[in-house]
């Protein structure tokens, strides 16, 4: 009966995540085609119109859209507000927050746990608190492919949804025991 519950909890949660953004849409905020949308998905909700995410767009789970930013309120009694716009084929890391007034351009990446106040120049990897221009996308992919060289690779079968069996999850987790992979 447990595993009912929480089973039942959880498609319960990505209903009403479904339901919630859907809320935004019709409140203004703008989401191109084939997005990858991450549970957790923060949207200001008060200034969603303010919004634009482009095609294409990865957001990692727990991603903070901020398109006001009230710490000026008690002094100047105004909200400081910004449109927010990810370009085509941005990614945003797990847990990042983007500021009022940031565009993330085309092909660029934001690192997880990034704090985003200024925006950034497409094809660029940016990261930190706050964040900088750590190098190009170009650069960081093929170091990646030359990464790959050497590393473990795991093609189609290798992914949850693939409903991979206990042996291959132990097989991936003793392969890559102080080593990075990579999985399709």
């Amino acid at each position: 009966m447990k595993i009912i519950n929480f089973l039942r909890a959880r498609f319960r949660k990505y209903l009403n995540e479904e339901q919630w953004l859907s809320d935004h849409v019709k409140a203004g905020l703008r989401i191109g085609i084939g997005c990858d949308i991450n549970p957790g998905l923060m949207v200001d909700h008060s200034h969603c119109w303010l919004i634009e995410i482009g095609n294409y767009v990865t957001l990692a789970p727990q991603v903070y859209l901020l398109a006001h930013d009230a710490s000026t309120k008690s002094y100047l009694n105004y909200t400081k507000i910004g449109n927010i716009k990810l370009e085509d084929h941005c990614f945003i890391g797990a847990r990042s927050i983007i500021m009022p007034g940031v565009t993330v351009g085309k092909n660029a990446i934001v690192a997880a746990g990034s704090v985003v106040t200024k925006s950034v120049p497409e094809n660029t990897v940016v990261g930190g608190n706050p964040a900088r221009v750590l190098t190009t996308t170009d650069a960081l992919m093929q170091k990646h492919r030359e990464l790959m060289k050497t590393a473990k690779v795991y093609g189609e079968g290798w992914r949850i949804q693939d409903n991979m069996t206990p042996e291959m999850k132990l097989q991936m987790f003793k392969e890559l025991e102080n080593q990075l992979g990579y999985v399709v």
